[in-house]
């Protein structure tokens, strides 16, 4: 694995702007990010710890991209036909 050190900035809607041009071939990167030391004093205490990153759900049907955004993925043991079991017992009084 081949590492390159080069100089960039997280821009105001947070995406990482490398700031000096490139001279690598097209493909997959693996990115490390270390903060300069200015930075570091202008974060409060509890964000310098790693917050687990949620995975940004996406849509052709442009109204419902936020909504999608906002909220969490079912848990891996959610049963879809046992949820719906569940609503029509309910429904139906059963």
């Amino acid at each position: 694995m081949q590492a390159y050190k080069l100089k960039g900035k997280i821009d105001a809607t947070g995406n990482l702007v490398i700031t000096e041009p490139i001279q690598m071939p097209p493909g997959d990167v693996e990115v490390i990010v270390l903060l300069s030391p200015q930075m570091m004093t202008g974060i409060p205490d509890n964000t310098k710890e790693l917050q687990p990153e949620t995975p940004k759900r996406r849509t052709k049907i442009k109204a419902l991209q936020g909504w999608f955004e906002k909220t969490q993925p079912t848990s891996t043991d959610f049963d879809p036909d046992q949820a719906r079991w569940e609503a029509l017992k309910e429904k139906h009084n059963l």
